[in-house]
């Protein structure tokens, strides 16, 4: 019995090789495509999400028009992070790509709705994350500013945004992770990420573990 485990064990090792040598270009054509989308995915959401946390913590406005389309924003803003945050990325992929096809007849291709897709939900978590350090900057720095005769649009980019963004670069290094896990749901819609090619060579050869070993490695 022991030599029968040590014999499957040693063709279990020759599978996952062979596999890899067979398909090596596919595994990485998929993984550089994982972290491509990961990345391009995590920069467009922070500045996506620098936008609506200053907005959502902007102060009241002096003009009524002004302060009534603030507002107006300020809900918009809360609504797309509530709703995002809420629902999971999988669903939001096949309401995107499937729903511009059926509602505005436009045909967008995987890797484009891909992008989008990771980027307005990664936006969705950074601005929680952008509008708790904006929050979390002492209303002194503010007043500081104010007596200098500094706007709010002067204060936010030259004393508040710069701490801010030194603050949550861990939050962002951790974005990035959790959007390299998270593309893998973007093969409901075809898109060629790391998955969706593990699950095609493992469709292919009936060597699930092995193929799914490789790509966990």
């Amino acid at each position: 019995d022991q030599m029968i485990k040590i014999q499957e064990a040693s063709d279990s090792q020759e599978t996952v090789w062979s596999i890899f040598t067979a398909n090596w270009q596919m595994f990485l054509r998929g993984t550089l495509l994982t972290v491509l989308l990961s990345l391009v995915g995590t920069i467009a959401g922070l500045f996506i999400g620098f936008i609506v946390a200053v907005i959502r913590t902007a102060p009241r406005a002096k003009n009524k028009i002004l302060n009534l389309l603030l507002n107006v924003l300020k809900l918009l803003t809360n609504v797309y992070v509530q709703v995002i945050r809420g629902t999971p990325m999988m669903v939001q992929a096949v309401l995107f790509y499937y729903g511009l096809q059926l509602f505005f007849d436009i045909n967008t291709s995987p890797m484009a709705s891909a992008f989008i897709i990771v980027s307005i939900n990664t936006a969705a978590y950074m601005a929680e994350v952008v509008r708790g350090g904006i929050n979390s900057i002492d209303n002194g720095q503010v007043e500081a500013a104010k007596a200098l005769g500094m706007n709010h649009r002067q204060t936010m980019v030259y004393i508040i945004l710069p701490q801010v963004f030194k603050n949550i670069i861990p939050n962002v290094g951790n974005e990035f992770i959790v959007n390299i896990k998270d593309t893998s749901v973007l093969n409901v819609i075809s898109v060629n990420e790391l998955f969706f090619t593990t699950k095609s060579i493992a469709g292919a050869n009936f060597r699930f573990f092995q193929t799914y070993f490789i790509a966990s490695a």
